[in-house]
């Protein structure tokens, strides 16, 4: 019962990514909006995970209600995204894009703390509840791009409103928390945290990380558009890539018991490298841009998870909740936000396959930040 409540919310909140990103951008171009503006419009995803992310994992933090502040998120969110259907141009979008992200990246972070503390001793059970987040997004995805071979792509609103009701009742179902204050942490700890060298780099590489996913998370359906692929060959390359991270979770506790994690992650690193190139240079070529999708199994699923362990082990019990929201913030949200808009200009100035190169040498940046400073994060205690 305790493993098909946590799997549930994770479900739902993915199955909505799973609408949003192949499709959000397509939607936007059929609106009418430039690339610039596409590329602003979907940076505001992950441009409120810099803010969001910290203010709720702040109060989750001082006061432990955490499971009364994702409900609120998830129908304080909701209820925002309904002005989506006033057609309010591109200003009034940006201001209901950035409204309903604020409250709904508070989500995650506090999501993933209370995770991680139901599972207590066993969380090498985490990667298992955690795909069911793989599987909503890969349902969605499938499901929305079949239903948009049908219907025209201006009905994409309409598609997400079963899965915010997804949401709100699954945050509904969530056991309550106590609310008892812990005791506060020693003075300047945080800042002690922040300021290790190991730290630092953990946070640059996941930074450059998802600046490269900018053009991969804004453009990679309209790059597909190009060269004739279908909305519903668009949906199953996306579905492909999220089955092969659920392969990666299922195996995960392997791999970490035959590797270290810098291992783990220099690897991935590498291979995120080598899939924006295939990207870039060989999307017509169907057996290779499958092998790109496939490598999404490290670009997010093994760094995702190597990740996870860095918060645990580094920002321990008293700052868990602000590390979280720190690691969504400052990567998710200022990587992914530079990213998109980085893309955006690439794009408006030259063309698409010039978006994933500059994910490329992103992620070569990384992978020598990386190689120089990341260090195994200690014990989780």
């Amino acid at each position: 019962m305790i493993y098909w409540r946590l799997s549930n919310l994770y479900f739902w909140f993915f199955a909505l990514l799973g609408g949003l990103l192949p499709y959000w951008s397509l939607y936007l171009e059929g609106q009418g909006f430039s690339y610039l503006q596409i590329a602003t419009l979907m940076a505001t995803i992950q441009l409120t995970k810099i803010v969001a992310p910290s203010v709720w994992g702040h109060l989750g933090d001082r006061t432990g209600q955490r499971v009364r502040l994702v409900r609120f998120g998830a129908v304080t969110g909701s209820l925002c995204f309904a002005g989506v259907f006033l057609e309010p141009g591109f200003y009034g979008l940006l201001l209901v894009m950035l409204a309903f992200t604020f409250f709904w990246n508070a989500i995650l972070p506090l999501y993933e703390v209370i995770t991680l503390r139901t599972l207590g001793r066993r969380k090498d059970r985490y990667g298992k509840v955690r795909l069911w987040g793989s599987v909503g997004f890969i349902g969605a995805v499938a499901g929305v791009g079949g239903v948009l071979e049908l219907v025209p792509i201006r009905g994409l609103p309409w598609l997400l409103l079963p899965v915010f009701a997804g949401i709100v009742v699954s945050a509904f179902l969530i056991r309550s928390e106590r609310g008892v204050r812990k005791p506060p942490a020693p003075s300047g700890s945080l800042r002690q945290i922040l300021s290790h060298p190991a730290v630092v780099a953990f946070f640059l590489m996941n930074f450059l990380l998802q600046v490269s996913h900018g053009a991969y998370y804004t453009f990679f359906s309209i790059h597909l558009e190009l060269y004739g692929y279908s909305k519903l060959a668009i949906g199953l390359l996306w579905s492909l890539g999220v089955l092969a991270e659920i392969g990666l979770f299922l195996v995960m506790h392997r791999l970490v018991r035959r590797f270290t994690v810098r291992q783990i992650a220099l690897a991935a690193l590498a291979l995120t490298l080598i899939r924006w190139i295939l990207i870039a240079e060989l999307t017509a070529v169907l057996p290779v841009l499958i092998f790109a999708q496939l490598l999404h199994a490290a670009s997010y699923g093994a760094l995702h998870a190597v990740s996870v362990q860095y918060i645990q082990g580094y920002f321990g019990q008293h700052h868990h909740g602000q590390g979280q929201a720190l690691y969504s913030g400052l990567t998710f949200g200022a990587g992914g936000a530079a990213g998109a808009w980085i893309s955006g200009f690439l794009v408006e100035g030259i063309s698409t396959s010039a978006a994933f190169w500059g994910g490329a040498v992103a992620m070569a940046v990384a992978l020598a930040v990386s190689w120089r400073g990341l260090n195994p994060p200690p014990q989780a205690s």
